[in-house]
C-alpha cells in the first residue's frame, strides 16, 4: 500500500498506522499482567493485535513497556513491530507518544487500539479506516455502537503534534473535546467497541 500525492491522495491508498497501547502495569489486577492472561484460549492482548493485523492498517505498531518480555512472548509469530516505552511508569500517555514517534513517514494517521479490549475486530478498525480514507484522512473517526461512542480511534497525522502535550495516565479525551468539530462517528455493529478487562471476572465474560 503507497500513498501517492500527498496533496490528493487516491482515498483507497490512504496509508494508515494501527498502534496497540500494551504497556500498562495491569494495577487493578496486580500481581496478575492481565495482557498475558488467557482470554477466550488466548493471551488478552493477542486478541487486539490479531483485530489489528487482519485490519486494512498498513503497518501494526506495539508499545511495550511493563513486563515487555511476556507481551513481547504472548505476541509471537504476529506481523508487528514492538516499540518500547522506557518511561511507561509515567502513564498512558507516554506510550501514546511513543506509538506516535514510531510510524512510517507515510501514514496519514493511526488508529489506537488498547490491549485490554479483546473484542474489538478487524472489521470495526476497518470501517475506521474506510471512513478516514473517504473524508481524505481529515477526520477524527470514532467508532459509535447503539449511539455510544467507544475505541479504538483513529487520528489524522496533523494532530500528532498536539499529543505531545498530554501527560499522565491520560488519553485523548482532551483532544476529543478540543476538536469536537472534527470527529466523524461511525457506526459499527458490535458492542466490542465499550468493553475492556478491569477485574479478574472480566477474563470469562
Amino acid at each position: 500500500m503507497q500513498v501517492t500525492d500527498n496533496n490528493h491522495p487516491d482515498p483507497e491508498n490512504i496509508f494508515v498506522s494501527a498502534i496497540l497501547l500494551a504497556a500498562g502495569r495491569s494495577t487493578r489486577m496486580a500481581p496478575v499482567n492481565k495482557l498475558t492472561s488467557d482470554f477466550g484460549g488466548k493471551p488478552l492482548v493477542r486478541h487486539a493485535a490479531e483485530a489489528a493485523i487482519n485490519s486494512k492498517a498498513g503497518e501494526v505498531l506495539v508499545v511495550t513497556g511493563h513486563d515487555a518480555d511476556a507481551v513481547s512472548q504472548a505476541l509471537r509469530g504476529l506481523d508487528l513491530r514492538m516499540i518500547a516505552n522506557p518511561a511507561f511508569a509515567e502513564g498512558l500517555a507516554s506510550s501514546v507518544k511513543a506509538g506516535i514517534a514510531a510510524v512510517s513517514p507515510k501514514a496519514a494517521g493511526a488508529v489506537f487500539l488498547l490491549g485490554d479490549m479483546p473484542r474489538v475486530t478487524s472489521d470495526t478498525v476497518d470501517a475506521l479506516v474506510d471512513a478516514f480514507r473517504q473524508a481524505d484522512g481529515k477526520k477524527i473517526c470514532q467508532p459509535r455502537h447503539d449511539g455510544r461512542p467507544g475505541n479504538p480511534i483513529l487520528w489524522p497525522r496533523d494532530l500528532f503534534e498536539e499529543f505531545t502535550g498530554l501527560s499522565g495516565d491520560v488519553g485523548a479525551k482532551p483532544l476529543l473535546a478540543r476538536h469536537a468539530d472534527r470527529v466523524l462517528g461511525v457506526d459499527v455493529d458490535t458492542g466490542g467497541i465499550h468493553m475492556d478487562v478491569d477485574a479478574p471476572a472480566d477474563l470469562t465474560t
